[in-house]
């Protein structure tokens, strides 16, 4: 955690964006994996970290805009819970340590907003996502869960979303130390991409290097020779000769600050001259991507400007044809990347998607586009210093799409479907970095990984 005072800023600028009311923000509990005692590994809420700081289980605390006041709620622990944890830091000591003066036992939680819903305060809360937290709320406020999501405040998403956003350079910081980690992920799975490897033991591998670097994967592993599958979370194959590997991975360091990376290697470690040729182009439109990331542009232009790096190169090639700024503009590209160019990044690998990705990536200028493909842009706003996100495009043969597209004839005029037929064993690619915002363009964070043909072929033999 960082220093008191960062905390007190926070919730400071927090109670100034809030115009009235009560904020509500429940820290997550332990969740069993199969019965109540063994439980999957703790994560706590990102926002409640954001605030308080407190890696704690069962906390929750409570924001009066109006008067100021701030109180922490929990329990500290009996002699049974020393015997089985040792022992532990007292409510008290916690709440000092994030500049919380007031604190109060977890049942008093339910007293205090009674009474504020009595005496007719507002009461802010976030979208839960924890089915506990979703008892809880129902329980403190009398909402049907399934109404949860719809009477949470939009006020205070968009307050949190703004606070969020924009890093401070102590976040900057622990992101750098997550993306260290994620480096030695991936070396590590492309000295391991030989044939007759099973994709399961490269998975588990890296998985051990996030958890010996402090903290854990920030998202399920996604590894397979079957990269055409965009979230392949199947590790079940042995690695073949002349099949690519796609491996998208970060580490979440201890203070829950998360990286993000993809690389696709040639099993065996030489890329065919056909993988070489799909390789280039997306590393060109990785390049143009991070080239055009700057102060003032939208990320949906960078995604369209990376879309047509790959449509032009796809045409070079024979696969696509016709005017290439027209077939980006009839969503063609998207036969090939169905998906966006990437999402914000920080204490959550898709940070703060919980809150609702219309807020966090789009905003009253740049609004989602109905396209496929386009459609599934996480980050389309305007950038600005402090952001991090991801620079990730891809080009992928997905067999069923094609199929489809064919059998349909769409966008085909832009599209050489006959040429594709030698395509449909060839998997995916995707190379994806973590890039920070600066005050005039935008940097890698960290060491790049070895991304060139050359550098990744160097690496692997």
């Amino acid at each position: 955690m960082f220093n008191r005072e960062t905390y007190i800023a926070r919730r400071k600028k927090l109670k100034e964006m809030i115009s009235d009311g009560i904020i509500l923000l429940p820290g997550n509990v332990d969740s069993p994996m199969n019965y109540a005692d063994n439980t999957y590994y703790f994560r706590q809420d990102s926002s409640f970290l954001y605030f308080f700081g407190l890696d704690f289980q069962k906390l929750a605390a409570v924001i009066d805009t109006q008067s100021g006041e701030e109180i922490l709620f929990g329990d500290d622990v009996d002699m049974e819970d020393i015997i089985w944890m040792g022992p532990q830091i007292s409510l008290k000591e916690k709440a000092e340590k994030v500049g919380i003066s007031k604190t109060g036992p977890y049942k008093g939680l339910k007293e205090t907003i009674e009474k504020a819903i009595s005496t007719g305060r507002k009461i802010h809360f976030l979208p839960p996502y924890r089915a506990e937290n979703k008892l809880l709320l129902n329980e403190l406020l009398g909402i049907s869960v399934s109404k949860l999501k719809a009477y949470s405040s939009l006020e205070l998403i968009k307050a949190i979303v703004a606070l969020r956003s924009v890093k401070e350079d102590q976040e900057v910081a622990e992101i750098r130390k997550a993306c260290a980690v994620g480096y030695q992920m991936h070396v590590a799975a492309m000295k391991m991409a030989q044939a007759g490897v099973w994709e399961q033991s490269i998975a588990g591998t890296i998985e051990g290097i996030a958890n010996a670097g402090g903290g854990m994967v920030s998202f399920p592993v996604i590894l397979s020779q079957n990269g055409e599958t965009l979230h392949n979370h199947d590790h079940s194959k042995t690695l073949q000769n002349g099949r690519l590997l796609l491996v998208d991975a970060g580490a979440e360091v201890g203070s829950h600050y998360a990286s993000d990376f993809t690389r696709t290697v040639p099993v065996g470690g030489k890329f065919s001259p056909k993988q070489r040729e799909i390789y280039e182009i997306v590393l060109a439109a990785n390049n143009r991507g991070r080239e055009l990331t700057k102060p003032g542009s939208t990320y949906l232009s960078v995604h369209l400007a990376a879309a047509e790096v790959i449509a032009s190169g796809l045409k070079a090639i024979g696969l696509m044809k016709g005017d290439v700024k027209e077939a980006v503009a009839n969503g063609a590209h998207a036969l090939f990347m169905p998906h966006g160019l990437g999402h914000m990044l920080g204490l959550d690998v898709h940070d703060m998607e919980d809150l609702g990705q219309i807020y966090v990536g789009y905003d009253d200028e740049i609004r989602p586009v109905n396209q496929f493909g386009t459609a599934y842009l996480r980050m389309g706003r305007k950038l600005r210093p402090g952001f991090v996100i991801t620079n990730e495009p891809g080009i992928y043969f997905i067999p069923a799409l094609i199929e489809k597209w064919k059998a349909e004839k769409i966008n085909a005029d832009f599209i050489n479907f006959d040429r594709l037929e030698s395509y449909l064993d060839f998997g995916g690619i995707r190379l994806e970095d973590d890039i920070l915002v600066t005050e005039t363009a935008c940097e890698i964070i960290g060491d790049r990984i070895p991304v060139t043909p050359e550098e990744i072929e160097a690496v692997m033999g």
